[in-house]
């Protein structure tokens, strides 16, 4: 095997269908296929077309990412993809699709975990991840703070989201506001017209004992309340709803929140690294005000440029990719689909 190693990555744990090429840490390919457009009459994503789609996907996908690359099926070292956590129909497509390409092709196959492999991609933006690192992962099913001495193997939680997931609230917040599916970059739209000081929404989890109590935890379902609550007086008053200044409000709530437990997370467990990963890192705001804030506190901040922030192949196969670089035992054939994969399980 060559030192730096040609992998495939399969990512298929919600409504994207991802297939990533990397050698190395160098991106190959990057092809998407996303169903979003099929969930959007329903507000929100529904696992059986979800699943349908990555069938329907998955052959025209892998093809495109080849050719995006330059390379053949057998020309690769090793073949990765997302195990878990998701929706179980989705994940059993992409590790169905990785068992049989593994087999044929008598490849080595890893397993790996969707969120591991959220902070492994920033590999394929900055270079080699510091060790340790605090990471911060912010999507649609997830809000946690991990530390993370070891991406392949030794991922810490430090707090997680005990409700909504920040994700889940911005599509919330779309809805009620009449904005769309999906919410994130349609509220963050909203918000750029908008005064985020216009609203004091709640920030979740941050009185002093809650700070004891759920020091690195995040609750966004009080907050999404709070905004549906204010709506629905202004509506009940006969006044407009000022779109724009309930996002701009909402949006800064949450970065908030995200933001100052993430510095002070890096703070206390003496990290002097902090990296955002997953769908909601593509805010733009939570962009500006965690450089704002790491440049206060001395921490140097790593976010992957949006496209890589959002789920996609390249990030399984960056993970892959380090796991064969460090010599880490491949999967077995037997490869579950786990829906609920823990995040202290890198690989399956």
């Amino acid at each position: 095997m060559t030192e730096e190693p040609l992998v495939l990555g399969l990512e298929t744990s919600c409504d994207e269908t991802g297939v990533g090429i990397v050698r190395g840490g160098t991106l190959l390919a990057d092809a998407v296929a996303s169903s979003v457009d099929q969930h959007a009459r329903f507000g929100g994503v529904v696992p059986e077309v979800a699943s349908r789609a990555h069938l329907e996907a998955m052959v025209p996908t892998l093809r495109r990412a080849c050719a995006d690359a330059g390379v053949t099926l057998n020309d690769l070292d090793a073949i990765a993809v997302t195990s878990g956590p998701g929706l179980s129909g989705a994940l059993m497509v992409g590790v169905a699709a990785a068992k049989a390409l593994a087999l044929a092709l008598g490849k080595p196959l890893y397993g790996v975990n969707h969120l591991a492999a959220h902070v492994a991609v920033d590999i394929l933006e900055h270079g080699p991840l510091p060790q340790p690192a605090v990471a911060m992962l912010v999507s649609g099913g997830h809000s946690s703070l991990l530390m993370v001495p070891d991406v392949t193997y030794d991922v810490q939680p430090l707090g997680r989201t005990i409700d909504d997931a920040a994700g889940e609230a911005f599509d919330k917040v779309a809805r009620l506001l009449g904005l769309g599916f999906p919410g994130g970059p349609l509220v963050d739209k909203a918000a750029r017209e908008g005064d985020p000081a216009a609203i004091r929404f709640p920030r979740g989890l941050s009185a002093a004992h809650d700070m004891r109590d759920h020091r690195f935890d995040f609750s966004f379902s009080g907050l999404k309340t709070a905004v549906a609550r204010w709506v629905e007086q202004r509506e009940a008053n006969g006044e407009p709803v000022p779109i724009n200044d309930v996002s701009a409000s909402f949006q800064e709530a949450v970065v908030d929140v995200l933001t100052r437990k993430a510095v002070l997370a890096c703070q206390e467990n003496g990290a002097e690294h902090l990296l955002i990963g997953g769908g909601v890192a593509a805010n733009s705001r939570l962009r500006a005000m965690a450089q704002e804030r790491c440049d206060k506190a001395g921490i140097q901040l790593r976010v992957p440029r949006p496209k890589l922030c959002t789920d996609n192949g390249a990030m399984v196969a960056a993970l892959g990719a380090r796991m064969v670089q460090t010599g880490r035992t491949p999967s077995d054939l037997t490869l579950p689909a786990d829906s609920s994969m823990p995040i202290t399980l890198v690989q399956a």
